[in-house]
């Protein structure tokens, strides 16, 4: 379902003059579009809403910038956000992607500490907003939410120990093999042909597999010449998950 937002407020006029606008109501059926709340009662939803804000911000806009001392939780309602950070040379190095019903924020929220990397909007996104000490209460309050949160930071953790044993045993090209793979298997379906509908660019691939755009072009235009891969329109289609899986599997596997 769908998460329920009333929005007052946002013309053309306010667009070209405002960096965020306030969403005017957030109701339990708000809270319904965001993962670890969906089990709670309308009621309990309810009690939480009364007590958070969602705005609306453009594409582009910094919510979370790294070491700020900030400990609010954030909630994707729409849109899709970029956790990421830069080194010193300027590099970005992205670490993930959120859409609706996902949760950022919430590591500073627990433990107190600055944030770990910036999050900035890809596209217009509806973002709630709820204090640290109201999170806290929640999760107090709520086993099941307790729980959720619980189960994606376990899913988190094991998404950087795959990223930190591909940074560490495969090459460029087998990292950008890896990161095809991870956007194939997000893609609901049996098969061995997976359409992509909204690939990332290359220079966004790059970014995660801490490469040059170049490389991921170069890479691309091999395994399309392999059969592996072809673009249709706006479309990626992986042709063979099998074969993709398995040069990567040969890479990671120890040698005699």
């Amino acid at each position: 379902m769908r998460a329920m937002l009333s929005i007052a407020g946002f013309g053309a006029k306010d667009r070209g003059k405002r960096r965020m606008t306030r969403v005017v109501e957030t109701t339990a059926d708000t809270l319904l579009g965001v993962d670890i709340f969906r089990s709670l009662d309308k009621g309990a939803r309810a009690s939480i809403a009364r007590q958070c804000h969602t705005y609306r911000y453009p594409a582009q806009h910094d919510i979370v910038c790294n070491q700020d001392l900030s400990d609010d939780v954030y909630f994707v309602i729409s849109g899709k956000v970029r956790a990421t950070i830069f080194s010193r040379s300027g590099k970005e190095v992205a670490f993930r992607e959120m859409g609706a019903g996902e949760m950022f924020g919430d590591l500073s929220a627990i433990d107190g500490r600055p944030r770990s990397a910036n999050v900035v909007t890809l596209e217009e996104s509806a973002v709630l907003n709820m204090r640290s000490s109201v999170f806290q209460d929640v999760l107090h309050g709520h086993s099941q939410v307790a729980f959720a949160v619980l189960c994606g930071l376990t899913e988190l953790v094991r998404h950087l120990s795959d990223r930190v044993v591909e940074f560490s045993t495969l090459g460029v090209n087998n990292r950008i093999h890896a990161e095809l793979l991870r956007l194939a298997k997000k893609v609901p379906g049996n098969g061995g042909l997976v359409e992509i509908t909204h690939p990332p660019t290359h220079a966004d691939i790059a970014s995660r597999v801490s490469t040059r755009r170049e490389a991921v072009t170069k890479e691309f235009s091999r395994l399309s010449d392999m059969g592996l891969i072809e673009r249709r329109g706006k479309s990626l289609v992986v042709r063979d998950m099998e074969r993709l899986e398995r040069m990567i599997d040969e890479v990671k596997a120890p040698s005699d």
